[in-house]
């Protein structure tokens, strides 16, 4: 079963804002059995939507649209909708009381271009929006579905998850798609992809075996549509356990789960603390962990410790320590964590001191130089880096590298 996306809106192509909607739709849509064949985005315009949405027809038998069913001029989606189809707008009694009720709550006025949001392709099926004024559509037209879904995430997730793929599991008999995922760091997919040659060749071919890359790491995703073979999922869970044995050194998670997620499991699970002092990564550590619930449970803070004289007030490194071998070396970082640890009362830390870029560089030390060290009462590890002259891709890499060497010390403290 094949599906197409089409993202709508001006603000999405001149880089405005980023089209996250799609990425989390065609997440859903794959957990259903359904592949998407295609992700497109297209302007405010007539042309370029009546074209978009004649394309998809031919490739796909899912046409899923977000975007243009505001109450502006500019949001234009709808009548689009109504000229493709070739048929009038109506106005829906369901959408205009929830629109009603909606604004009855905020005690606002209900001006005329919030009733027109009630106005819909006479052919549609209205899917009400629990969480705003713009109404879903679903048409079932020529034996393909097309649904129409507000741009703003909050509303899309709701209406695609709880009204849209129920309305399609029986409407096309989906079998679903099953997935392994298991997050590897350190080690570059082409490396682990001639480790893991011969078991990758003995895979069925009903189970397919994909590299995602992102900075530092490589998700090794496994993936077997659920068909007449019950032992699916055993089979899975057999290469998977293959693959986790052959690259053991390289793996922190059988799991789809963010990185620093297996940062704050594995605290959670040992019951111990983290504080951390950066210095190039500016805070991009604390906040990759902060941002996910829970974490104030093991994770204590730290210093943004970016300035010479933070370094030695807050964390307590010596004055001597950075004048003798400057800011980014071992000897700092190496005061830099233990002086976390001392100062903050965490069970283990962590510490970042390096050349961001794009200047600040020198022949001994360019750019993308970087020294990182985890410790804990017991051990203090650190390793130097030399990353690339890209500011972000230094801070991201950082990060990685930190998190990698931090859940190795865990390991290791655990044999």
């Amino acid at each position: 079963m094949l599906a197409e996306i089409i993202t709508i809106g001006d603000e999405i192509l001149i880089g405005q804002i980023v089209d996250t909607n799609s990425a989390w739709m065609a997440g859903k849509l794959n957990e259903q059995g359904i592949r998407v064949k295609q992700i497109s985005s297209v302007s405010d315009n007539r042309a370029h939507i009546l074209a978009a949405l004649k394309e998809a027809t031919e490739r796909a038998d899912i046409i899923l649209i977000t975007g243009g069913l505001g109450p502006t001029k500019d949001d234009i989606t709808k009548k689009t909708l109504a000229e493709y189809f070739d048929v009038e707008m109506v106005l829906n009694d369901d959408a205009l009381n929830n629109v009603k009720r909606i604004f009855e709550r905020y005690n606002r006025p209900l001006l005329e271009v919030n009733r027109l949001q009630a106005m819909v392709p006479a052919n549609c099926e209205v899917i009400q929006n629990e969480n705003g004024t713009a109404p879903g559509m679903w048409f079932d037209e020529g034996g393909k579905i097309y649904v129409s879904m507000p741009g703003v995430p909050f509303e899309m997730y709701y209406m695609l998850e709880e009204k849209v793929i129920p309305k399609l599991k029986p409407r096309f008999n989906l079998a679903p798609i099953i997935h392994k995922t298991i997050l590897t760091v350190g080690e570059g997919e082409s490396f682990l992809a001639k480790r893991i040659a011969d078991i990758e060749d003995s895979l069925p071919a009903n189970i397919k075996l994909a590299y995602l890359p992102k900075m530092g790491q490589v998700r090794l995703r496994l993936s077997a549509y659920v068909g007449d073979d019950l032992n699916i999922q055993e089979q899975v869970n057999n290469f998977a356990n293959q693959i986790t044995e052959r690259v053991s050194d390289n793996v922190v998670a059988v799991e789809d789960i963010p990185l620093e997620n297996v940062v704050i499991n594995t605290l959670k699970k040992r019951g111990l603390t983290l504080s951390v002092a950066e210095s190039c990564t500016g805070g991009y550590i604390s906040h990759l962990i902060t941002q996910h619930a829970g974490s104030s449970s093991v994770f204590f803070g730290g210093a943004v410790s970016y300035a010479n004289a933070l370094k030695e007030h807050v964390l307590g490194v010596k004055h001597e320590t950075i004048k003798a071998f400057g800011a980014v070396s071992e000897q700092t970082v190496t005061e830099m964590v233990e002086g976390a640890l001392r100062e903050f009362k965490s069970d283990v830390a962590l510490a970042v001191t390096g050349i961001a870029g794009p200047d600040g560089g020198s022949p001994d030390k360019p750019v993308g130089t970087v020294w990182i060290a985890v410790a804990n009462a017991n051990k203090t590890v650190a390793k130097k880096f030399t990353f690339v002259n890209k500011r972000m891709q230094n801070i991201e890499r950082s990060a990685v590298a930190a998190f990698f060497m931090l859940i190795t010390l865990l390991k290791e403290d655990m044999m």
